[in-house]
């Protein structure tokens, strides 16, 4: 029954019209419930529930929800507690805007706002959708894919921010704002257990010191089973081991000034993710035939897997960060000084298959170390003019090695594509033959050496990045009710990028090419030779040129009998799985960008009475070049014709993406937020577009960078909440967006421009509703659900290796187009939780995520080294368990 009313138009139809009841409040008169005053000035900033008022900070001034002028959606502590949300990925559930995607790694973790949003899986990438804990930027997703600590609130400001973030963010921002410590003694224990073994413990205490210290400390642990079966050893995969710690401490020396201090350190030990072979193509065969399996692709939600690699990731990841905030009249000057330290070690099979055929990961090993200092002033005058202004410094190393070493299997692997049988020894040793006749060729002893064990490929990169930008924003209002703002921010950005990467497989160091050529070369000989009766079977090439100048005809056709009969050596060019790297900076490339940009915001804010307001507004943002740290660098087209020119281009260097150029963006936006006490409603129409979106595209071996020249989208957003009783809150949020491409030339599937965009949904909406009941004795029953929906939408726009060649040579790209189309995803997410709070504390619950169990494609990707066979991710099943909280 559930599943039969929560179907395709008919479940969207029910979700828009549960819009209408909260619009139509406006002219109702009911009074809203005063929220209670905090009882701690630590407190101040609390996002208050009570009566549908939130108060945020996303402007960097405390106001309520209705007040601020901008696009955010604000999920609360209570709301974090009841939903059961542990890191930004469950946040998604309840944020229709966010969405959160997890590939190879726990790092590979992408964060999308209104459908833009950076791929995780490149280290060179910085995201589009910027995230800050107490203002503090992490800049890498992995640095923030841990349970989420001692939560106050999570701000998602979406659109472009810059100028009240130092950091510029392109798409937007979410923004984590942690408890600060109260004098007053208090805290929380919390334990749950839940299906796969699942448990969860976390705690926080803070207390006064003296009269002028307060401090907290909060700490977490999160372990569960893995989800997926791995057939080849009975281990599982996607589990959960994850703790955090987190400290901080108050001081109040004077009413004029505070300070924060703040020092964190998580960390994360998975064996993530699980790849599941979606489509089998004749190289899965071949898998098959040295003694590997995968999974069937007929029963991918069965989670069952085959790989001879334990996979594991572990990511450990500490920060200290001060913050000084200091009053002087109707000024306030703020520090904020950082330092960051994450580290990962990652391995994984690169074959996903039980075979021994290769194995490494796509990022081995990183380091990022992070210094940032934000310096802003902001006043609060009595007069009509208020202002923020500041600056803000970024310095940053990155340190990333990986590799992909071949396995005992690859050689046998190998054999079979090239035309040998699958016997065990195989009997018909095609990759021998092979060397044998290279080696006459070549005039070197290749003998037992293509795709030996061990052999593969080893990168190692090095980033040094600093930046530095100045951001202000002036509100002026003329009239008690109009508020004009305008903003700036200048950012200069420097990249100085070194590589040392080494490739030991022996096969993709050769040149095809001049093997044809030298082949056909003796084939002509070897021909005419015959023809002259030259002894020796040879002919010379004085012989060759007095015979072509005497039968022009034949000769003509003798080459062409050549040039067929060595055509075949050039069909092995997709067995050279690892050619060489052309490290830089050399003679040609310097490897360093250097980027500025001044983006801006300008918005009208009126208050139509004291339950309505309204805002246009027009902003920019800004993302500087990105480096591709990873072995499928390479350089552009004119770099690679002056390293050719000048003899310094490696063997088979081609030319592809070292870096990607700036992103730029900007939104027009128009909203109206309301709040009539027993509702509220915010609605928002924008149309936003970013120029040189900078692309990340999975090869089977490596990484394509690319920029779309630009993408745009037309949306809608709303959210609201009613209480029809006081005892009942009903809330939905709503994202329609029409994505499209406005121009993109040189995709990595042709020229794609005026296309839409397949990997957005249309449409997302999340439909919540909570009951709480209070009981006789002040003990409170509170019931709390939401659905969370994404209309179907096809997963990735093609798949790199269907690429075919038309007639004339050119590429034809509708098959890798019509190999994507089948795989899509449609999400049917619903979570729910029934809590008992007793009037001592003490809460007890029982909750659920996924209840109905809905499974689909996260993602897929061309197979590594399977030449036209599919993988692909898959989300989590349903999870449950029970809770039990205390708080005093």
């Amino acid at each position: 029954m559930i599943n039969t009313l929560f179907n395709g138009n008919a479940r969207a139809a029910l979700l828009a019209g549960l819009a209408v009841p909260a619009l139509a409040l406006p002219q109702m008169a009911f009074a809203q419930e005063e929220a209670q005053p905090a009882t701690d000035e630590a407190q101040a900033d609390v996002a208050i529930e009570e009566g549908n008022e939130i108060v945020v900070t996303a402007t960097k001034r405390e106001q309520t929800l209705q007040d601020t002028p901008v696009a955010v959606s604000v999920t609360s502590a209570a709301t974090i507690e009841r939903a059961q949300i542990r890191d930004i990925a469950d946040l998604a559930s309840v944020v229709p805007s966010l969405k959160v995607s997890t590939s190879q790694n726990s790092f590979a973790t992408t964060y999308a706002v209104r459908g833009f949003g950076t791929s995780g899986n490149n280290l060179g990438l910085e995201p589009s959708v910027a995230v800050f804990v107490d203002g503090v930027y992490r800049s890498r997703s992995m640095a923030q894919i841990s349970d989420l600590p001692d939560i106050q609130r999570v701000e998602v400001l979406r659109g472009p921010q810059s100028t009240l973030f130092g950091k510029n963010a392109s798409a937007g921002v979410i923004s984590i704002v942690t408890k600060e410590p109260s004098y007053t003694f208090g805290g929380s224990v919390e334990a749950t257990y839940g299906n796969f073994d699942a448990m969860t413990v976390k705690g926080y205490v803070t207390a006064g010191l003296s009269d002028t210290i307060a401090a907290s400390i909060a700490g977490g642990y999160n372990r569960r089973d893995g989800y997926v079966t791995n057939a080849f050893n009975g281990d599982d995969i996607g589990n959960r081991n994850r703790w955090f710690g987190r400290g901080q401490v108050r001081f109040d020396p004077s009413d004029a000034l505070k300070i924060r201090l703040i020092a964190d350190y998580d960390q994360i030990d998975e064996k993530c993710c699980a790849v599941f072979n979606l489509r089998r193509s004749a190289a899965t065969g071949a898998v098959n035939a040295v003694g590997g399996q995968v999974n069937d692709a007929a029963t991918i939600y069965d989670d069952v897997v085959y790989t001879d690699v334990v996979p594991f990731n572990k990511v450990r990841n500490w920060g200290l960060s001060g913050q000084m905030d200091y009053e002087f009249g109707p000024l306030t000057l703020t520090s904020i000084t950082a330092y960051r330290d994450t580290d990962l070690k990652a391995n994984q099979d690169v074959d996903f298959s039980s075979g021994a055929l290769a194995t490494g990961a796509n990022i081995g090993q990183a380091s990022l170390k992070t210094f940032t200092q934000e310096l802003r002033l902001a006043s609060d005058l009595d007069g009509p003019l208020n202002f923020l202004v500041g600056g803000y410094y970024f310095n940053e190393k990155v340190k990333t090695a990986d590799q992909i070493v071949y396995g005992n299997a690859f050689r046998n692997y190998a054999n079979l594509l090239i035309g040998g049988t699958p016997t065990s020894p195989p009997n018909d040793l095609a990759v021998d033959q092979l060397e044998a006749q290279f080696s006459a060729l070549t005039g070197r002893n290749l003998i037992n050496t293509f795709f030996q064990s061990g052999q593969g490929f080893f990168n190692a990169m090095d980033q040094k990045n600093e930046a530095w930008s100045l951001f202000g924003q002036v509100d002026l209002k003329p009239t008690e009710r109009l508020t004009i703002t305008l903003g700036g921010n200048y950012t200069h950005d420097s990249k100085d990028v070194t590589t040392s990467s080494v490739s030991t497989d022996v096969f993709s160091s050769l040149d095809l090419n001049a093997i044809r050529t030298t082949a056909t070369s003796f084939g002509i000989a070897q021909t005419v030779g015959g023809i002259l009766g030259v002894p020796g079977g040879i002919a010379s090439a004085t012989q060759i040129a007095g015979f072509a100048a005497l039968q022009p005809a034949l000769f003509q056709q003798i080459q062409a009998g050549a040039a067929a009969a060595t055509a075949p050596i050039l069909a092995l060019r997709p067995l050279q799985f690892l050619p060489p790297f052309q490290n830089c900076p050399n003679a040609v490339e310097s490897c360093s960008t250097r980027d500025g940009n001044f983006s801006y915001t300008a918005r009208l804010a009126y208050e139509i009475s004291d339950t309505l307001n309204v805002y246009a507004s027009y902003a920019t943002g800004f993302k500087a070049s990105s480096f591709n740290l990873s072995r499928d660098s390479r350089p552009t087209l004119s770099d690679l014709a002056a390293l050719r020119a000048a003899n310094l281009a490696v063997t088979n260097l081609t030319s592809g993406s070292r870096f990607s150029r700036p992103e730029k963006s900007k939104v027009y936006e128009v909203g109206i937020k309301g709040n009539w006490g027993l509702a509220s409603a915010n609605l928002t129409f924008f149309k936003q577009s970013i120029e040189d979106f900078q692309v990340n595209n999975f090869t089977g071996t490596g990484y394509i960078f690319s920029n779309a020249d630009k993408q745009s989208t037309f949306g809608i957003e709303f959210d609201g909440r009613v209480n029809p009783t006081r005892e009942l809150t009903l809330m939905l949020a709503m994202t329609y967006l029409d994505p499209k491409y406005d121009s993109y030339v040189n995709s990595p599937f042709g020229d794609v421009s005026g296309t839409q965009i397949v990997n957005i949904s249309k449409l997302s909406a999340t439909f919540g509703a909570q009951y709480e009941r209070r009981l006789a004795n002040d003990d409170r029953l509170i019931a709390r659900t939401d659905f969370n929906y994404s209309a179907p939408v096809q997963v990735q726009p093609g798949l790199l290796n269907y690429i075919g060649t038309n007639a004339n040579g050119t590429p034809n790209y509708a098959p890798a187009r019509d190999a994507a189309r089948p795989f899509g995803r449609e999400v049917n997410d619903l979570n729910a939780s029934l809590t008992y709070a007793m009037a001592n504390g003490l809460e007890l619950s029982v909750w659920g995520r996924n209840l109905l169990d809905d499974r689909y494609l996260v993602d897929i990707f061309d197979s590594v080294a399977q030449r036209q066979s599919v993988s692909g991710y898959t989300n989590q099943p349903r999870t449950y368990g029970v809770a039990a909280r205390f708080k005093w």
